[in-house]
């Protein structure tokens, strides 16, 4: 494989290469003081290239049969926006010195998801750079972006991207980018960032123009499906792959989340994800250094994360949403949508022993029989989460859970995320409670594209029936009022939450090994909505114990062979709860009162010796079935 685009190489020539196997002829044209234009040669799979002297940094078009000119398809920036000419990007140029990436496994990863358009005022990397001390200060150590690959207009989520190669102009282009990138790896945060291969967005979408990059044998929800098996493919599949490697090489990132693989159809004897994992581990063993990719997913497809020797197609990690729907059903008792599949405290004892609760099981949602079992999977290879960009933002009115719940449930949630056995995953602002709502927004320039957008969103909501008008998606007023505001997190219970949730990391770093769900047992007291685990992590014993239920309830407490300390309450007057009702210690057999909506864990006293049990039979000498 090739990287096409406007490479610059080591001589200081560049080599433009673009794939447009229908065409007769095709010309770089470059623009500025000494305007010129060279010819490209084809080869026989319709790849047409050149090498020319002096165009780094220079602005440049294709111009396709003597007549149409268009932008790079793989333009690594685009000063001016989607309709505007590619600049070509040198990329020697940036100083990363001894930057090998952040080195963090991704078993120890606690990500933080952001938007960089609304994660600060300014909007850009360079203003986010400035916030890498808080995240750090968390406990956090990977960010997440969210798309950044070049869309049209100055606000979007993201997921309009057209140009994959090329760095949104104005969060601060490329160079910006590296700096953000450089400075995460200097707080020790891996980056991860969000890419998009299921679909390009509408607007400055010209890749058709070039070459059969597009398929009519399936469809998306976003438009045509982008062509991974049908004929001319392997120069399509190709552009992806390569891709991928790019921001690996060139910008140093340390993970890439791929977005909803379920909408890449591709029905190959080697799916597009297979070869691309392959490329990009191959990459990585030749530079020394890892990098990963997470899958994005409603399949509930464990074949998405087994090896390849097993018939998987070897990603290392996917996100799960179970976790996610289970919990939220549970808190706020809400059933419509995708959430009538949830709301009993077995769903959430199953997500956090198994993964994923459908497991080849009827879904109502659905009207039919859905995923695959992820019992035998390591908890590592799963990421969830109680908020993210998709679970806010796709809400009629962007309701963060703090618009939903009340403080004691954001306090039972945030532990049951904390102190489950896989990779947690925060959503900006989220642990403060920002009240801003993550709404969806966009900048189109195509009046009859606005409508369509606007259209589309409010058939998306029917399944939910949520009553009043949808946020227009086009006016700045919905984008500006996503912004967070960075002073509330030191402020009240803005603070305390902040406090609470670096507690609950810093807790969870004491125990190396806590993403682990085979030394984790689960049981549940259904008729008091109390769920209850117990787990051993090398010889040492947890004990957590959540209350879902909008009141207090009392229940038998009993350590027969363990004197059990409390390590955290929720409901302590140090994190702005009601006050503590459990002991401190627990010997033997008392009657406790859980608060409602709280959540505690146990650890036996430091000075008892260490004991060798399963989890499961530890819990159930305690509550027994």
């Amino acid at each position: 494989m090739t990287r096409p685009g406007a490479q610059v190489l080591e001589d200081g020539r560049c080599r433009f290469r673009v794939w447009a196997p229908h065409r007769r002829q095709v010309e770089v044209r470059l623009l500025g003081e000494s305007p010129r234009t060279v010819s490209l040669e084809k080869d026989r799979d319709g790849t047409w290239q050149a090498t020319v002297e002096g165009a780094a940094g220079c602005r440049y078009v294709y111009r396709l049969d003597g007549e149409l000119e268009r932008p790079d398809p793989a333009s690594g920036y685009q000063p001016e926006g989607v309709h505007a000419p590619s600049e070509v990007v040198d990329h020697r140029a940036f100083a990363w010195g001894d930057d090998k990436g952040a080195g963090v496994a991704l078993k120890d990863m606690m990500i933080y998801e952001l938007h960089v358009g609304t994660f600060t005022p300014e909007g850009t990397f360079d203003a986010a750079i400035a916030r890498l001390t808080d995240l750090a200060a968390l406990g956090i150590n990977a960010v997440e972006l969210m798309p950044v690959a070049q869309f049209p207009g100055r606000r979007n989520w993201g997921y309009d991207g057209v140009y994959p190669y090329a760095v949104q102009n104005s969060y601060g282009g490329p160079e910006a980018l590296k700096r953000f990138v450089r400075r995460c790896h200097e707080h020790g945060l891996a980056v991860i960032l969000d890419v998009v291969y299921n679909h390009i967005g509408p607007e400055g979408n010209y890749l058709r123009d070039f070459g059969p990059y597009f398929t009519a044998k399936y469809s998306t929800p976003w438009g045509e499906s982008i062509n991974f098996d049908d004929a001319c493919s392997d120069r399509v599949r190709e552009f992806f792959i390569e891709n991928a490697l790019y921001w690996f090489d060139e910008y140093h990132l340390d993970a890439l989340r791929l977005d909803a693989l379920h909408a890449i159809v591709d029905l190959s004897a080697k799916h597009f994800i297979t070869e691309l994992a392959q490329a990009v581990h191959r990459l990585s063993r030749r530079r020394g250094r890892s990098m990963l990719l997470i899958g994005e997913s409603d399949l509930n497809d464990v074949r998405l994360i087994k090896p390849r020797r097993s018939g998987g197609c070897g990603l290392d990690a996917q996100w799960s949403d179970d976790f996610h729907h289970s919990l939220h059903a549970l808190i706020t008792g809400e059933r419509n949508g995708y959430y009538r599949d949830f709301g009993h405290l077995h769903d959430l004892a199953k997500a956090l022993k198994e993964g994923f609760v459908y497991d080849w099981r009827y879904s109502e949602h659905r009207k039919r029989r859905h995923g695959s079992s992820s019992r035998h999977r390591p908890a590592e290879q799963f990421v969830v989460c109680i908020q993210n960009h998709d679970q806010i933002g796709n809400r009629m009115r962007g309701e963060r859970l703090g618009h939903l719940v009340g403080f004691e449930a954001l306090k039972l949630a945030a532990g049951a995320l904390l102190l489950s056995p896989y990779v947690p995953l925060l959503f900006m602002g989220e642990e403060y409670a920002d009240p801003a709502p993550f709404q969806y927004f966009v900048e189109h320039g195509d009046p009859d594209l606005v409508e369509a957008v606007r259209r589309g969103r409010a058939e998306e909501f029917k399944a939910f029936a949520w009553e009043g008008p949808c946020p227009d998606p086009q006016a700045e007023e919905t984008f500006r009022r996503c912004v967070l505001d960075w002073e509330r997190r030191t402020d009240g219970r803005h603070r305390r939450l902040w406090e609470f949730y670096r507690h609950l990391i810093h807790l969870r770093r004491r125990y190396p090994a806590f993403v682990d769900k085979s030394g984790l047992s689960v049981r549940t007291l259904d008729e008091k909505q109390i769920l209850l685990w117990h787990r051993w992590i090398g010889r040492r014993q947890l004990q957590c114990l959540m209350n879902f239920s909008a009141e207090p309830q009392p229940f038998h407490m009993m350590a027969p062979d363990t004197i059990w300390m409390k390590l955290v309450d929720s409901a302590a007057l140090r994190w702005d709860g009601p006050g503590e009702t459990l002991p401190g210690r627990v010997e033997g057999e008392c009657e406790v009162t859980m608060p409602a909506h709280s959540i505690a864990l146990f650890e036996p006293r430091a000075d008892q010796p260490l004991m060798e049990a399963t989890a499961t039979a530890a819990v159930e000498a305690v509550y027994p079935l």
